[in-house]
């Protein structure tokens, strides 16, 4: 396949990583909140990975879609001013990426067709 739709996918897995390790090491929530907080922030990820593993093309397009979600909620975090803003800036960053590979996918078919 497309090395743009590996580069999303790779991207996704890497959002994937960093979630658990931001919200349950970096800056965990009250302790009632943390299984919820990761259950929110990793399920559309693995959802998309999971469809990606079928389907390569729809499983990167629904993670562009899912990552919509995680580049308001960097862009938030970035502005909010909370602690550790490194994770708010490669969530972004990753998301940002994922959406930049998608659109290098769409310009690589035009370009073929």
């Amino acid at each position: 396949m497309s090395p743009a739709l590996r580069f999303a996918v790779v991207a996704l897995a890497a959002l994937l990583a960093l979630q658990p390790l931001w919200h349950a090491w970096l800056a965990p929530p009250k302790p009632d909140l943390l299984v919820p907080t990761l259950v929110l922030a990793i399920t559309p990820l693995l959802l998309s990975l999971w469809i990606a593993a079928k389907s390569l093309r729809r499983g990167a397009l629904i993670g562009g879609m899912v990552c919509l979600f995680y580049f308001s909620h960097g862009v938030a975090e970035l502005w909010s001013g909370a602690a550790p803003r490194w994770p708010a800036l490669a969530e972004t960053a990753l998301a940002l990426l994922v959406v930049f590979a998608l659109g290098w996918e769409v310009r690589a078919n035009k370009r073929a067709s």
